[in-house]
């Protein structure tokens, strides 16, 4: 499955603009020019599709001037995250990398950055505020673990286990958005420290990306940290990329499990044990499916209802409204 068939939730859409009417900007023309309907961060339900939330998240960004979208005690003047990831990329190993990552971000003195600390058998990515006493927002501390943890996989071209994302504030949004944040690692909240606990066993592998890789990169980096994907088997993972390679016979958890090898009530309890359910997967399939295409051009929303998997335009729409709070129709015409 394209990693660009995914949405995202509409609080981050509100996090990244949370600063912007202090800026002097205005959030709706932002929205518009992202082509996203301002009415759906009126929708606490409602989501956005990938490519819709890393146009607002750079859109707001250059009109800003600041890449830290105003979260941090002065501005991130734009070239910031490339000029780091040049600096990274004479490093051989991942724990080069890590240290010389921290470091750039620390010359900053923007009142919060990351920071490098290794022992005999973990290794962590802690936010590090100026003030001991001072507490960043939220989003601020979720933006700086996320680019790191989706920086590091691209440089080692797999996705970085970790022991745990581990937060020092209560879930601002539904568990589920964090933990496709983390590409679905173990989350802890109201902890010690905000920071990615992971091996340090982990510190010797390779960087594998080269200068000719990251001019690609630098094109959309916003867009690759949010969809870049490698092999994943992780049942959820397995289970969307059968779901939607058979959207439109909608194949159930008989099928599906059939696909796999596996008994279906094995792969029901492994869902379970991945926090989902096949319920779950096939109307997140479906929904970012609908969400994709209502983003493009020329597409009917009865053709849009085919290709999620719905046989009737009925039940598409109240399934659709259901996601995001609207429907399709007005959806579309927000874009």
């Amino acid at each position: 499955m394209s990693t660009r068939d995914v949405s995202i939730s509409v609080y981050f859409a509100r996090a990244v603009l949370k600063n912007a009417v202090a800026r002097g900007l205005e959030p709706i023309s932002l929205l518009r020019h992202s082509r996203i309907s301002p009415r759906l961060l009126l929708e606490d339900d409602a989501r956005v599709s990938v490519e819709r939330f890393a146009d607002l998240q750079v859109n707001t960004m250059l009109a800003m001037n600041d890449e830290a979208l105003g979260y941090a005690s002065r501005p991130m003047p734009v070239g910031c995250w490339s000029m780091m990831c040049h600096a990274v990329m004479g490093c051989e190993t991942l724990g080069q990398a890590m240290a010389r990552y921290c470091r750039f971000f620390q010359l900053f003195e923007c009142g919060v950055h990351p920071e490098f600390m290794v022992d005999d058998e973990t290794a962590l990515i802690r936010v590090i505020t100026a003030d001991d006493h001072a507490s960043p927002d939220p989003y601020m501390v979720e933006l700086m673990l996320f680019n790191a943890h989706r920086f590091f996989s691209w440089l080692i071209r797999e996705h970085l286990p970790l022991q745990s994302a581990q937060l020092a504030y209560p879930p601002a949004t539904q568990l589920r958005e964090y933990r496709a944040m983390f590409l679905g690692n173990p989350m802890e909240f109201e902890q010690a420290h905000s920071q990615l606990v992971f091996s340090s066993a982990l510190l010797d592998r390779r960087v594998t990306q080269t200068e000719q890789t990251l001019r690609h990169f630098l094109r959309h980096p916003t867009l690759m940290l949010l969809t870049q994907t490698y092999d994943q088997n992780s049942w959820t993972a397995q289970v969307r990329e059968a779901v939607h390679q058979n959207l439109m016979d909608m194949p159930e958890l008989n099928d599906v499990a059939a696909m796999l090898d596996v008994h279906p009530q094995t792969l029901r309890r492994r869902l379970s044990a991945e926090g989902t359910t096949f319920k779950e997967v096939k109307s997140q399939v479906r929904r970012d499916t609908a969400l994709h295409f209502l983003g493009k051009q020329g597409l009917s929303i009865e053709e849009i209802a085919h290709r999620a998997g719905f046989s009737e335009s009925s039940a598409f729409i109240r399934a659709f409204k259901g996601w995001t709070g609207v429907t399709p129709y007005t959806y579309r015409k927000g874009l």
